[in-house]
């Protein structure tokens, strides 16, 4: 496949991977922002809206996006750019976020962590304000973050530095029986 095409489907795959934090960034940084624009929280709740924000700065932001979730979006992007498949490429989210063509261990963990999100998800929404937007300005600092690193690995990777691919099932190209994956 030529450079070109190749870079063109990695830039897909990582797109929609943005596309999905960025959707959820839009939807969230209003209402991480509402207390301090209301005025409503407390001395303490910003202390602690403080403290949220630079806790899930470091353990989502830094140990979980930087470290593992952005460079192996990345790794795959460009992966899945060398080694394109018709359905691989349609999916370009799903395979990006190693929920097929991965590891047994990594598609576990893969699901797992999006059903834990999902849960939060509906668990935050029935919380009251301010305690919803110290919850979501944390939130929004850590998928801030992984979007700037997806950024950073994407480009080194356009450089010729793509992260290694982490959690494929083989090591080599692909095989006749994954081809069709």
């Amino acid at each position: 496949m030529d450079r070109p095409m190749a870079s063109l489907i990695a830039t897909w795959g990582v797109a929609s991977v943005l596309a999905l934090l960025g959707q959820a960034l839009w939807r969230l940084t209003p209402l991480a922002l509402e207390p301090w624009r209301n005025g409503s929280m407390s001395t303490l709740q910003q202390v602690l809206y403080v403290l949220w924000v630079a806790i899930m700065a470091y353990s989502e932001g830094y140990r979980g996006f930087q470290k593992k979730f952005s460079p192996r979006v990345v790794a795959r992007a460009f992966y899945l750019g060398r080694h394109p498949t018709p359905l691989r490429v349609l999916f370009a989210l799903p395979f990006c976020m190693s929920f097929f063509h991965s590891t047994r261990r990594q598609r576990i963990v893969s699901y797992t962590f999006v059903t834990l999100i999902a849960l939060l998800v509906v668990a935050v929404r029935h919380l009251p304000q301010p305690w919803r937007g110290i919850v979501d300005g944390g939130v929004v600092v850590g998928l801030a973050w992984g979007a700037v690193a997806i950024v950073v690995f994407y480009v080194r990777g356009l450089r010729g530095r793509p992260p290694p691919v982490p959690d494929l099932p083989h090591a080599g190209p692909p095989s006749e029986a994954s081809a069709r994956v």
